[in-house]
């Protein structure tokens, strides 16, 4: 029974199969449809506003509504889907004020969680910074195969460098908050490079770096908060290319 408890607790995809629980099958079920759906929502397979059908997903996906229903409430934690209030699911509507207050959240949080990793971090540090800045500079934003949206690869490399800025702070609570909150925010970076093609992140990154790396807490601080404000500014109406 015991073991049963651990199991489901654990993090999906992140311990050996030996502890899932009863059914490891439903629950491998459910992280491949949940990948499904992230990666769908992602990609704009599903517009702002439109419906998650369960029945439909589980006809599509060819698994039970049970699976389905847990991979949409995972989806929905990390910000990809709302809840509506007649228990259905949908893709969140790209609104200026959801979008903005994601924004703001961010501000909030990010700046001040790097002001503390500058002033707490070590040598490992200030190496995995330098390497995931290198990562992500070198890795093409857009790959003809993917469309208009940033490149996967770019994706993954640009969270693991602003991730890794905030990891010397030494605080796991609020490495937990960013990663929920960088999540939520993904589909407004996707929006913002939509309709920002001029903008200059690679040279915001670069700034952001330098700044780290140089222990300027007050320069860190104020660069990653105007990148964050661009990014939501971009979404404004009427201040598209800010």
């Amino acid at each position: 029974m015991t073991q049963t408890t651990r199991g489901a607790s654990a993090t999906p995809g992140k311990r050996p199969g030996k502890s899932l629980g009863k059914n490891p099958g439903k629950k491998m079920l459910s992280e491949q449809v949940y990948a499904h759906l992230r990666d769908a929502i992602m990609r704009g397979r599903y517009a702002p506003g439109d419906a998650l059908k369960p029945q439909d997903l589980a006809k599509e996906q060819g698994v039970s509504l049970a699976v389905v229903r847990e991979a949409l409430v995972r989806v929905a934690g990390e910000g990809l889907a709302d809840r509506l209030p007649n228990r259905g699911f949908a893709v969140p509507d790209c609104s200026d004020r959801r979008w903005q207050e994601i924004a703001e959240a961010r501000r909030t949080v990010e700046p001040v969680v790097l002001r503390m990793s500058v002033e707490r971090g070590d040598i490992d540090w200030e190496v995995r910074v330098r390497a995931a800045h290198h990562r992500l500079a070198r890795t093409p934003a857009y790959v003809p195969e993917e469309g208009e949206y940033y490149s996967g690869a770019w994706s993954e490399a640009h969270r693991d460098f602003h991730r890794a800025l905030l990891e010397g702070c030494g605080n796991p609570v609020l490495l937990e908050t960013f990663d929920r909150m960088w999540t939520a925010s993904e589909l407004t970076r996707r929006w913002s490079a939509r309709r920002t093609p001029g903008r200059d992140g690679a040279e915001e990154h670069r700034r952001l770096e330098a700044a780290a790396l140089a222990r300027d807490a007050d320069a860190a601080a104020e660069a990653l908060a105007r990148h964050l404000t661009l990014t939501a500014a971009a979404l404004t109406d009427g201040q598209e290319g800010a």
